[in-house]
């Protein structure tokens, strides 16, 4: 039995290809089933996320020319610009390849996290739709705990790598608790976005976003139960916030230092968390000079994140090493159950032997045979019938000059190097 990985992501792709190759949440089933009818598989899974697609599966047969075809066809994308993109993992190679995905160690920011829920959720849609039972069972019941592994003995993900997570991670340096803060957030952009989600996964409550339009503001403000404002409204608020984060696109200062200062006043001075992502600055330097406000401004975060990203690359090196072992295992687990499922089909074969002569011996010995004459033809017959394939088959290795079957022969059967160099004699 084959296993496979064929796929792309933000490596191979651009996104305009990524998004025409992308399953949807409610055809994923639909196309497993067809996966396994049309291309001939015998199990599948399919991961669809932003930033990759991929296909896992086993199958008898090698399927990557037929899996190219249904993909160009079931999407409706050219062959020849999905085959520029598309990568394709067999046995070893694809067990690495998962696993990487499942550590963090193959996304766009390395160590995140979310994919790892991500390629549960694929394994669990695939199990419910009755398309991944044991060899894909294993490949992601192995992933999911080298993962785990791998999220216990390293620190990978422990260090913001993005200048929103930055900025919400640097604010707990002035509050131990951001659960009681409030927040201004200026700028409704993917970045504030961002900020948002952080914010709110620290458990803070009270937020205002800002914007100049109020429109997008209401947008993202509904999102995150928060309260929406404007621009000009934002020196009302100012007080009250002890955490502001701004990133707009506007060419001029949004925060200069008077409306600060006079924040600051009517704050009696409490320290409050500033940081400006925006490039240019929406919050004049001059505001670093007050007493109590911590400014940050996007290098400063740059600078954190790009330590950041040095330290999950030192993980991410002992993770590497963690997924090595893990592949190791796993291989040892299909080796290992090669060998029951032999040891399965020789013990069966043995016994079909054994109860189709039992069958005739008794039959003989109702006639009245002599009990000792049957015996004996039984010994003889089972000892002869047991030995014949393996006997033809050491004289046919040994006129093809295949040695080494006949090494493992002597192994498997216990015979001992002095019959073999007597024999050679």
């Amino acid at each position: 039995m084959a296993l496979g990985i064929f796929g792309i992501n933000h490596k191979t792709a651009t996104v305009e290809v990524r998004e025409k190759v992308s399953f949807s949440p409610e055809l994923v089933v639909d196309a497993l089933h067809r996966l396994k009818k049309q291309v001939g598989m015998s199990e599948v899974a399919i991961l669809s996320t932003c930033n990759r697609t991929e296909i896992y599966f086993s199958s008898e047969s090698d399927v990557e020319t037929s899996l190219l075809d249904w993909m160009s066809h079931y999407h409706q994308v050219n062959r020849g610009d999905l085959e520029r993109a598309i990568y394709h993992h067999t046995e070893g190679e694809a067990c690495r390849h998962i696993m990487r995905v499942a550590c963090g160690l193959d996304s766009l920011v390395l160590g995140e996290p979310q994919i790892l829920g991500q390629l549960k959720s694929s394994y669990s849609v695939a199990r419910e739709a009755a398309t991944a039972s044991s060899l894909l069972s294993r490949l992601f019941e192995s992933s999911f705990s080298v993962a785990k592994q791998v999220r216990t003995e390293t620190a990978i993900g422990e260090n913001p790598v993005s200048v929103a997570y930055a900025a919400v991670s640097l604010s707990k340096h002035i509050f131990s608790d951001l659960s009681k803060c409030k927040v201004l957030l200026i700028g409704a952009g993917e970045t504030i976005d961002l900020v948002t989600r952080h914010i709110k996964e620290q458990g803070v409550q009270e937020i205002v976003v800002a914007n100049r339009t109020l429109t997008r503001a209401e947008e993202l403000a509904k999102r995150f139960s928060a309260k929406a404002i404007m621009l000009p409204d934002i020196p009302e608020h100012l007080a009250d916030a002890d955490i502001v984060i701004s990133s707009t696109a506007s060419q001029l200062p949004i925060l200069g230092k008077g409306m600060v200062e006079e924040a600051m006043k009517k704050r009696r001075f409490k320290p409050v968390f500033m940081a400006d992502i925006a490039v240019p600055r929406d919050i004049e330097p001059q505001v670093a000079d007050l007493e109590d406000v911590y400014l940050y401004t996007v290098d400063d975060l740059h600078e954190v994140v790009e330590e950041n990203r040095k330290s999950r690359q030192k993980a991410a090196e002992h993770a590497e090493l963690l997924v090595g072992r893990g592949v190791d295992k796993f291989n040892q687990q299909l080796r290992s159950l090669d060998a029951v499922s032999t040891l399965t089909e020789f013990r069966q074969q043995a016994a079909d032997i054994t109860e189709t002569e039992l069958e005739k011996s008794l039959q003989q010995l109702s006639k009245g045979t002599n009990p000792e004459k049957v015996i004996a033809q039984l010994a003889r017959t089972l000892t002869n019938k047991l030995i014949h394939e393996p006997t033809v088959n050491i004289r046919r290795a040994s006129s093809e000059g295949r040695l080494e079957l006949i090494d493992a022969a002597r192994e498997l059967y216990g015979l001992s190097e002095l019959t073999r160099n007597e024999s050679e004699d």
